[in-house]
């Protein structure tokens, strides 16, 4: 699914607001150990973004590359902006920037993916953010992922997904490194048992 049919008044989707939590034996290397937060699923596709992966892009260095600031305002940027949190939301598009963030800001494009998470991808957000006017909790993705009609359910039934609500601790936690852990902890499941799992026929 591609995010030019994420629609703000689209029907919401089973997996629409879950986590897909990749499992030991995923073969496809862009999802090894991947936390992803599923924003739309229909019979169309599925898209999201992995929220584990980091991204050696500062938010100075996207305000300067969009021409929002110049050299002197990059210095100058307070100190939310400098460490607003930039992460790798998977292999489409990695040049296009999206906001996933808290429901209390909404600008004309802003689209709903569940009950308190929106997702924005216009200048408009990135502005707000610089200026210490963004949403209360919020992290910038470069790229998603996308699955085609039918794929990810595929993907599932092949036991390349485990699957569970999301939570905004689990999305908007800056700490990437043990993500995929704790995520699995929502499910009261460790890598431990995975990978006996996966070791039976």
């Amino acid at each position: 699914m591609a995010f030019s049919t994420l629609k703000k008044d689209r029907e919401r989707g089973l997996l629409d607001g879950q986590l897909l939590i990749a499992m030991p034996g995923m073969a496809d290397g862009n999802f090894a150990r991947s936390v992803v937060f599923i924003c739309a699923h229909s019979p169309a596709g599925a898209m999201g973004f992995i929220i584990n992966r980091a991204q050696p892009v500062t938010f100075a260095e996207v305000l300067l590359h969009l021409d929002l600031i110049d050299r002197t305002d990059a210095i100058m940027l307070p100190e939310h902006a400098r460490d607003f949190p930039i992460q790798s939301g998977g292999p489409v598009e990695t040049g296009r920037g999206f906001v996933l963030h808290s429901d209390d800001y909404s600008g004309d494009s802003s689209i709903p993916v569940s009950d308190d998470i929106s997702l924005t991808a216009t200048l408009d957000i990135v502005r707000e953010i610089a200026a210490g006017r963004g949403p209360r909790r919020a992290t910038m993705l470069l790229g998603y992922a996308g699955w085609g009609p039918g794929q990810l359910e595929l993907e599932m039934a092949a036991n390349g997904w485990l699957h569970c609500p999301a939570t905004e601790d689990i999305i908007f936690d800056r700490s990437l490194d043990n993500k995929y852990d704790r995520a699995l902890a929502l499910m009261g499941v460790s890598p431990a048992m995975l990978s006996m799992e996966a070791g039976h026929a």
